[in-house]
């Protein structure tokens, strides 16, 4: 239940075009009531809520996180009314439930807000919402190089024609550049397919060069920086992590990290019967790629690269070097300890991924940023 004096909770069922309202009495066995369909305007949407803070006074709203962002949150804040956007698969659910449409999800929402069993996700302010967009952007021009890779790579298999080395370095883009096909309708479609190639990686290129711009003029500029200490931890990375995450203070624990991260193992027990399974893998898939990424680079023995040594004193602090060599150690020390035992290499990297998810949030949380204090060196 919610501390504060709620005259009424408000469920909404989002759409493009519409919202379904449902309005829940604050005691606990309090009638809810479905009250209708609006369209999804500003107009509209003020004109709903100024009535039913007439009639109710404070009120809690909520909605499902979706295609249809933070806008409708952001409108009812500026209106000082309590919304909170809520985490689609955390929401209770009833196995025996059958029966879906708009006016039932907002009853339902409306019943579990105010029985204080909705979990609420992170909001960005609009700059980060802004910063995460471009990554994503950067992120979505990254998987569209890899489709087009593989046509090239499927077409080439597909008319026998091989090459021995390895692919996508320089001598292998000049192989391709001097490919040709007995079939004219085949030349145009592989020239189309590198063509394709190339104006994707410029728009990387681009869309490199504007981060690099604009990083330095982001709030959140110096953790970026302060992660980067970590080994395996480069620009890109670093910049992914803080701009989906955000605030890592909201975690609790380095274990509440790993947790929504999807990097701790599942159980599926049952009286005396424990039975331990693989990690949970909820959560940001993109963002366990980059860590098993990083994570790649504790096989080798520890040592202290150039970045701790020459990188500038004002940039990194004494603090994110010290914690940077302390998992340097500490994951080095246990990749060679998991595989000496006869795990597979893969089991031991998401070992190392899981731990290396603890050092980011305490250098985090260290961080001079918007959301945290600055630890002392």
């Amino acid at each position: 239940m919610h501390s504060e004096n709620i005259a009424a909770y408000i469920g909404l069922d989002v759409h493009k075009e519409t919202l379904a309202v449902a309005i829940a009495a604050p005691e606990r066995l309090g009638e809810v009531r479905y009250y209708g369909t609006i369209n999804n305007e500003a107009q509209a949407v003020r004109r709903l809520f100024q009535k039913l803070q007439g009639l109710y006074g404070n009120i809690l709203s909520c909605y499902e996180a979706g295609p249809c962002g933070f806008g409708l949150y952001h409108q009812l804040t500026a209106m000082n009314i309590k919304c909170q956007v809520i985490a689609p698969s955390r929401i209770p659910k009833s196995p025996t439930d059958r029966i879906k449409n708009d006016h039932r999800d907002a009853i339902s929402l409306a019943r579990l807000l105010r029985a204080g069993e909705l979990t609420p996700v992170w909001i960005p302010d609009l700059t980060h919402e802004a910063m995460r967009d471009l990554i994503r952007a950067r992120a979505a021009a990254k998987r569209d190089s890899r489709v087009a890779r593989q046509r090239i790579l499927s077409m080439l298999l597909r008319t026998d024609k091989r090459y021995a080395g390895k692919h996508w370095t320089g001598k292998h883009r000049t192989w391709l550049a001097n490919q040709s096909f007995s079939q004219p309708s085949q030349q145009i479609a592989f020239q189309h397919y590198c063509q394709s190639l190339e104006q994707i990686e410029d728009r990387i290129l681009q869309l490199d060069q504007e981060i690099s711009r604009l990083l330095p003029e982001w709030s959140l500029c110096n953790l970026v920086c302060q992660l980067q200490a970590l080994k395996g931890v480069g620009q890109l990375t670093a910049i992914t992590l803080v701009a989906e995450l955000g605030d890592f203070s909201r975690f609790s624990s380095p274990k509440q990290l790993m947790a929504f991260l999807g990097l701790v193992p599942g159980e599926y027990s049952s009286g005396n019967s424990i039975r331990p399974r693989g990690i949970t893998k909820v959560g940001n898939s993109e963002l366990r790629r980059l860590l098993y990424e990083a994570a790649w680079s504790y096989r080798t023995p520890a040592k202290v690269g150039a970045w701790l040594i020459y990188y500038r004193p004002d940039s990194v602090t004494q603090y994110s070097k010290d914690i940077a060599w302390k998992a340097q150690q500490r994951l080095c020390s246990r990749y060679r300890s998991l595989t000496a035992k006869g795990k597979k290499s893969q089991v031991a990297i998401t070992a190392v991924a899981r731990e290396l998810t603890g050092f980011m949030w305490d250098i985090a949380l260290a961080a001079q940023s918007p959301f945290s204090q600055q630890k002392q060196n």
